[in-house]
């Protein structure tokens, strides 16, 4: 099944007190490049959760945002340090007796003074939290690809519809051809019959128009273009039809399927092949632009 490259996806869990918030979403590029923003309290998963994003993903530009809170908040560990208190406590009070001041010196100032607070932050279980996070970020996967196989599924279906109307002007181009070749060898032989009147005309080999005509339908010659591109025709049909990933196998046929456009199109010798086959390299060219979005 064909998975295009754009999508979205949002998770959120509640563990107890905790509470995950996990938002992916993706577009079109060559490989897979995540750019992960989560708190530093998860830097230890940081290489868990790439690995999981690239397992599910393969291939896109991906944005992954993470959001953490904790609403129990005893994940961290304040400690005052009584000794420094006592110090500045004790300066304050010779200063204010040394100059007659009052002892003015109050719990809050004294608490805002350098060192005298030191908050720190309580050793997490960090099996515990990647976990979680790992189970969140799941959801957000899920979501995400859900959206891209629907997204790929509609890009699927309009690439097989142009694989179709190709394969009508293909069979259109074919057709035509030996009537090329026909009207061509018309156009000769009245051309010599309006040149050489008389007896002259008498005297004209008729073997020589053949081989002029032969040189002619050598030249404009298209039955192994024709085949060719009835397989390639075959092949994406076989392709979109396929699990796994498609990007790059019809990004290289559509490439395969332009090149024997593109040849038809020199040998042309016919207006009606020519515009044929000006149709055939704009389905082509849309076809290029949609393929850069699959995976």
């Amino acid at each position: 099944m064909a998975l295009s490259m754009t999508g979205f996806g949002r998770g959120e869990m509640i563990f107890d007190s905790r509470k995950y918030s996990v938002e992916i979403k993706s577009v079109n590029s060559r490989y897979i490049d995540i750019n992960l923003r989560i708190p530093r309290l998860f830097n230890f998963a940081d290489s868990d959760v790439r690995k999981k994003i690239t397992d599910c993903l393969v291939r896109g530009k991906v944005d992954v945002f993470v959001n953490y809170s904790d609403t129990k908040g005893d994940d961290t560990d304040i400690r005052v340090n009584m000794g420094l208190v006592d110090s500045y406590s004790d300066a304050a009070a010779m200063v204010a007796k040394q100059t007659g001041r009052e002892d003015d010196l109050c719990v809050a100032r004294l608490l805002s003074y350098p060192d005298v607070v030191t908050v720190t932050q309580k050793s997490a279980d960090e099996d515990k939290l990647k976990a979680e996070l790992l189970e969140t970020l799941d959801i957000a996967l899920q979501g995400m690809t859900e959206m891209r196989k629907a997204e790929g599924a509609s890009l699927a279906a309009d690439l097989l519809s142009k694989v179709d109307a190709l394969e009508v002007l293909r069979n259109e181009v074919h057709a035509r051809n030996p009537e090329v070749i026909e009207d061509y060898k018309k156009r000769l032989s009245d051309r010599i019959d309006e040149i050489l009147t008389g007896d002259k005309r008498a005297f004209y080999d008729d073997q020589r128009l053949a081989a002029e005509v032969a040189v002619f339908a050598d030249k404009c010659a298209i039955d192994e273009e024709m085949k060719r591109l009835t397989s390639h025709f075959a092949q994406a049909r076989k392709i979109l039809n396929s699990e796994g990933p498609v990007g790059k196998r019809m990004d290289f046929l559509i490439q395969e399927i332009n090149r024997e456009v593109n040849t038809t199109g020199s040998k042309a010798n016919d207006i009606e092949i020519t515009n044929n086959v000006l149709k055939m390299k704009n389905i082509v060219e849309e076809m290029r632009e949609q393929v850069q979005n699959l995976v």
